[in-house]
């Protein structure tokens, strides 16, 4: 299992790099430094999953921008892999790696691991520059996640983690006000934050 704010487990898993038309060897090592979206989905030549993909993929610029890695991850092969993103139109440019996790070892590890359908569920791990669990979604199978708000929730713990001692409102954005939390300012956060 996970938990918020301790280390994010280890993992080695094979990738396949669409930039290279590669496979490749990643490790939870490989993103030290910088912040790591684990997207889990359930599985390649599905309905929900090329359109939550396609929805990545087009913020792919503001990410990297912001100097984050994004991994895609299912329970298929590398081959599944380039093999779907050959005949998929709505995934031609992808162009985040995407991890194996063909026997489900990882999944099991994190508790996402559907034992009935042999899948791991949808979920987005988001992993500080320290190794460390900020923000876990999971969501039912029968429902798309939404890009922009998990670029909304990186932005947000990215502000906390360069600003000590500040806090984040409900539905934050970039810009937005904060909060000093303060024993002066319990029961009264209506005089700092007027939404």
């Amino acid at each position: 299992m996970f938990a918020i704010d301790k280390k994010f487990n280890h993992f080695n898993l094979e990738a396949y790099d669409p930039h290279n038309e590669s496979v490749v060897k990643i490790a939870s090592s490989d993103f030290s430094g910088t912040w790591l979206i684990l997207f889990f989905y359930p599985a390649d030549f599905t309905f929900v999953c090329p359109t939550e993909l396609l929805d990545l993929n087009r913020r792919f610029d503001d990410f990297k921008t912001l100097g984050v890695e994004i991994v895609a991850v299912s329970t298929d092969t590398v081959y599944t892999h380039k093999a779907w993103l050959e005949v998929e139109e709505l995934l031609k440019g992808f162009k985040y790696r995407m991890a194996a996790d063909h026997n489900g070892k990882f999944s099991r590890e994190l508790g996402i691991y559907d034992e009935e359908s042999g899948v791991a569920q949808r979920a987005a791990f988001i992993i500080d520059p320290d190794g460390v669990l900020r923000a876990v979604e999971i969501v039912a199978d029968a429902i798309g996640r939404n890009a922009g708000e998990i670029l909304r929730k990186l932005k947000a713990l990215d502000f906390v983690r360069k600003n000590p001692g500040k806090v984040c409102p409900a539905s934050w954005d970039e810009g937005g006000k904060t909060i000093e939390p303060s024993i002066k300012k319990a029961g009264r956060v209506y005089r700092e934050y007027k939404p």
